[in-house]
């Protein structure tokens, strides 16, 4: 597929025989990142495991500490005190039983689903829209739980999931260009650093195989990670 001349002129400045520092990979990301908008920085990593075998998942969620700077739609699937304390909390979109037929219809306005663990019954009637879509609630993310103003709270915040894919890569936003080299570290930093601990017992050899960071428009940046 052929580029555009602006991705061109941003490829001419990496060598990508070299894995360069996080710092000196972020300053390329920005500097990479010319489009007219405020472009995300994304993480991506290649494990030593192999998603095949149940006991070699990876799969977390983290809080950045300077957030995603994106802004993010939160719909609380609950009833009676959990559905006001959801409400008071900052949700975006409230309800039980009628907001499964509004997803069953076709929408799908929000970017995060969070609910309680009385209601994944109910839930489960909508599995199969947003299983694929990743919206699916998960306790392992956080999205099923009795607390829904913390969970609300950490989602608003900044939490990231992480989970590896098919082809055993993880693939996570760490912010946006306007963030500026500091920030986009420190939360690469966070989000490596929770990859890294999540390393399961039977993954064996090399567990973190390559690093790489990119802006939206912008070339692959390889990382010379050694976490």
């Amino acid at each position: 597929m052929k580029k555009g001349k602006r991705y061109t002129e941003s490829a001419k400045l990496v060598d990508r025989s070299v894995a360069y520092p996080v710092n000196d990979a972020i300053d390329l990301v920005l500097k990479t990142a010319n489009a007219k908008f405020d472009e995300t920085v994304e993480l991506h990593t290649r494990l030593g495991v192999d998603s095949r075998q149940a006991d070699q998942q990876v799969r977390g969620v983290v809080v950045l500490p300077n957030g995603t700077g994106k802004s993010v739609k939160v719909l609380v699937i609950a009833r009676g005190d959990n559905a006001t304390v959801a409400e008071k909390a900052g949700a975006d979109f409230v309800g039980a039983e009628e907001m499964i037929s509004k997803i069953q219809g076709g929408w799908l306005g929000f970017d995060v689903c969070i609910t309680t663990p009385d209601m994944m019954p109910v839930i489960g009637r909508i599995a199969k829209i947003l299983g694929p879509k990743g919206l699916m609630p998960n306790p392992k993310s956080g999205t099923v739980t009795t607390d829904v103003a913390k969970a609300i709270a950490d989602v608003k915040a900044g939490k990231v999931e992480y989970r590896l894919d098919k082809t055993n890569n993880i693939h996570v936003m760490i912010g946006k260009k306007s963030f500026g080299t500091a920030k986009l570290i420190e939360n690469f930093n966070t989000i490596m650093g929770a990859i890294v601990k999540a390393k399961p017992a039977a993954a064996k050899g090399t567990y973190i195989k390559s690093v790489t960071v990119s802006s939206t428009m912008g070339p692959g940046i390889k990382v010379d990670y050694k976490g």
